[in-house]
């Protein structure tokens, strides 16, 4: 009898505590964990104000508004509140957004590992695909977030430059301050499912490493190189299957109407990357040893 008490409360015990573990306490674990990591403040914080230099530049361009002196009209359609986020986005998407989501990715799973904070982990108890879901969690509200703070001080900065001024298409049309602020929303989610992608990626090749700096150079290098391949025609047949092949799509939404194809190309693409990243990271992260 004695036995069988002693045997049981141990059992009871852990299950307690296996219970406990919940999955929101983990998502809110990993989200104060990283954004409490100095470089990521700092890279969004480079994000955040990118568009407000790439703003004052436009505004103070030939000249500036000195005096009685107006800026020319292209300057102030480019710092208008719907071009400029817009193109923040575009121009940060060649390097900065991608080295943000890396970096993310590459703490994630190589970083703990090498800290060899990842046990821990697997130690309160956590499942190994629970660990990979809330890991890519945090992966993709880093790149939301990213994403968000551009289109955001982009907006704004447009709308302290310029007011509702120049919210002309490249079709030619005038646009609403609300239609212009939804065109920027759907930049914003569009590039934050680009990253995601990308993200994706980034956490399979991080499975496999306990070097985070292998991460970063191998995911950066790969969308140069997907970047310098779409310049030659003649590997026309390989663009298809490059992940930066629509990321010039986004200049589509300052259009009336907006084209969409390139777009929705953009976003199937993004999702065959995510689900092939994601597929390759859990497969790696269940079988693994270490």
């Amino acid at each position: 009898m004695t036995t069988t008490t002693g045997t049981s409360a141990p059992t009871s015990e852990w299950q307690l505590t296996r219970a406990r573990v919940g999955l929101p306490r983990l998502l809110w674990a990993e989200l104060r964990w990283i954004f409490r990591r100095p470089r990521t403040r700092v890279m969004l914080g480079l994000l955040a104000v990118i568009p407000v230099i790439i703003g004052i530049a436009l505004t103070f361009a030939d000249g500036g508004p000195t005096g009685d002196a107006d800026p020319p009209v292209f300057v102030t359609l480019a710092s208008s509140a719907l071009a400029l986020p817009i193109g923040a986005l575009t121009v940060l998407m060649s390097l900065l957004l991608p080295l943000a989501i890396t970096n993310s990715s590459g703490d994630a799973l190589a970083g703990e590992q090498a800290n060899g904070t990842l046990r821990g982990w697997l130690l309160a108890p956590v499942s190994r695909g629970r660990l990979l879901l809330v890991k890519a969690f945090g992966v993709a509200v880093v790149g939301l977030v990213a994403a968000g703070l551009v289109g955001t001080t982009g907006f704004l900065t447009g709308l302290v430059s310029n007011g509702t001024d120049g919210l002309i298409t490249l079709s030619g049309t005038t646009l609403p301050l609300l239609d212009a602020l939804g065109r920027v929303a759907i930049a914003v989610g569009w590039v934050t499912v680009q990253l995601w992608a990308l993200g994706a990626i980034a956490l399979a090749i991080s499975a496999c490493t306990e070097h985070p700096m292998l991460v970063l150079a191998t995911v950066l290098g790969g969308v140069i190189v997907s970047q310098l391949l779409l310049v030659f025609d003649s590997l026309s047949w390989l663009h298809p299957f490059l992940l930066p092949a629509s990321w010039e799509a986004l200049i589509n939404l300052v259009r009336d109407p907006i084209w969409w194809d390139g777009l929705g190309e953009g976003l199937v693409r993004a999702a065959c990357y995510l689900v092939i990243g994601l597929s390759l990271a859990y497969a790696r992260i269940v079988t693994s040893d270490g």
